[in-house]
């Protein structure tokens, strides 16, 4: 058994030891030993520095580290190097450190298991506890206040109000350089190298609409609120196909959007040819104004012209000039893509994910798909930050593709994780390999659209067919 704690909660426990690489051997877990104090002390007693890991059923994780061995004194040590942290909340990465007050009570080294404080900050538990039905329900507490800091939190924002733990571990805390666990992709591509990065430009500029439909770009929309990125993600895929660094787009950080019209932008290869597709932006949304619902569907029916200039103070109507009274398909939106900040993904305003979701139900009645893209990854995680190729290893970035697909009812395979080319003076393979991914994911939504929008035609005119055979 090689124990619950994972390797990036290792780092951290290991940063903030802060005395160079640790190893953590697993000495003792009730799931495998049992909950009980003398078994605890068995196995626990004169192992030099410890580390205490609970873990309970609503997905939190905290504990205790002391770099005093427990040896059973039956009195309070101090440890100045001790101290408490909070490494999950509820199934979140929640990093605290609870630092020790040095009043001398750093732990309380009696017969129970692991104590630490003076007013039982920490005390798991006495006695011996059985297995409830896949948690053990332990008769201590969490009051963290009386020898350590609690950094503002209560015990409700580091347990959930609950002593009951699926796992306990205690684990030896020893100097030298562990062997990390190889972390398996959360989402298999093919490996990153200029090979993929060649096929992923080819079958994007192979990307043609079905022939039948008589369409000649697949039409892309973006949406999302402002600063999410739009405009970046166009910048970014046409930097791609140019072969430098490009800015057509305007984009940036502004209160209001800088996108005010709808403008479809066409990508195009060095030579100059045009790729098949238009990713069009439009003003970003905003809790008070920014596109609406009716404009939304006027989007997507394809009635608004290319470069309308949204004006709030005259909303667009039939009357409008140049309103398209009767689209055809190419004037269609045939995907949408939701594009979010994945750093304030947790704070985005009520109402404009009220917004999104009122636009949802239009693309859901019309059967457009939808895809997620969420920017600033880089921004989530050291590793992905170092090398964007490890964005698919990375945890924090998957949990956030969780909440995304929660946030929205998306699938988590319609999330699309990206780094737009922000302030880079030249490409990078990984970069624009992970952009590439999602672009390609795109397309091949609006070509299932377009395989439906076909079969409805070839149903449409049986059916005619047939009423004609009557006739």
């Amino acid at each position: 058994m090689t124990g619950k704690l994972k390797d990036k909660d290792m780092d951290q426990l290991e940063e903030w030891i802060g005395t160079g690489p640790k190893t953590f051997t697993l000495l003792y877990a009730i799931t495998r030993d049992g909950c009980n104090q003398n078994t605890f002390h068995q196995k626990c007693d004169n192992q030099g520095p410890t580390v205490t890991v609970l873990y309970n059923p609503q997905g939190s994780v905290y504990g205790g580290y002391t770099n005093s061995s427990w040896q059973s004194i039956g009195d309070y040590v101090n440890d100045t190097n001790a101290f408490l942290f909070q490494l999950h909340y509820s199934n979140k990465r929640t990093y605290t450190k609870f630092p020790y007050n040095q009043d001398g009570y750093a732990i309380y080294d009696v017969g129970y298991g692991p104590i630490f404080g003076s007013g039982n900050d920490l005390y798991t538990f006495n006695g011996t506890i059985y297995d409830s039905g896949g948690y053990f329900a332990l008769n201590g507490g969490l009051s963290i206040g009386s020898s350590y800091d609690a950094q503002g939190k209560s015990s409700n924002q580091i347990n959930n109000g609950t002593m009951n733990v699926t796992e306990l571990e205690v684990y030896k805390v020893s100097d030298g350089q562990r062997k990390k666990t190889k972390v398996e992709p959360w989402r298999k591509t093919k490996g990153w190298n200029e090979k993929f990065l060649d096929e992923l430009t080819e079958d994007i500029v192979s990307f043609k609409p079905l022939s039948d439909l008589h369409i000649s770009e697949a039409r892309v929309l973006m949406i999302g609120p402002v600063g999410a990125g739009k405009s970046s993600f166009y910048n970014t895929i046409n930097s791609i196909f140019r072969s430098r660094i490009a800015q057509r787009a305007c984009s940036g950080s502004a209160e209001q959007s800088l996108t005010t019209a709808y403008t479809p932008y066409l990508v195009r290869v060095r030579s100059g040819a045009n790729l098949n597709f238009k990713l069009c932006d439009t003003r970003g949304l905003e809790e008070s104004q920014g596109l609406d619902v009716l404009e939304c569907n006027y989007l997507l029916d394809g009635n608004i012209p290319e470069y309308y200039q949204f004006n709030p103070a005259a909303p667009i109507s039939q009357e409008t000039d140049g309103f398209i009274a009767k689209p055809t398909l190419e004037d269609k939106v045939h995907c949408v893509v939701f594009v979010m900040d994945s750093t304030t993904l947790e704070v985005t305003p009520t109402k404009i994910i009220q917004k999104m979701k009122s636009f949802q139900t239009l693309m859901n009645q019309k059967g457009i798909p939808q895809a997620l893209l969420l920017t600033k990854v880089d921004k989530l995680c050291k590793d992905v930050e170092k090398n964007v190729s490890q964005v698919f290893k990375s945890e924090t970035v998957e949990e956030h593709v969780e909440k995304a697909s929660q946030l929205l009812g998306l699938p988590r395979g319609n999330v699309l994780p990206v780094k737009n080319y922000e302030n880079e003076m030249q490409l990078e393979d990984n970069i624009s390999i992970l952009a590439l991914l999602s672009l390609r994911q795109i397309l091949y939504f609006a070509e299932d659209y377009m395989e439906n929008m076909m079969d409805k035609r070839a149903a449409a005119q049986r059916k005619t067919e047939k009423m004609n055979v009557k006739k």
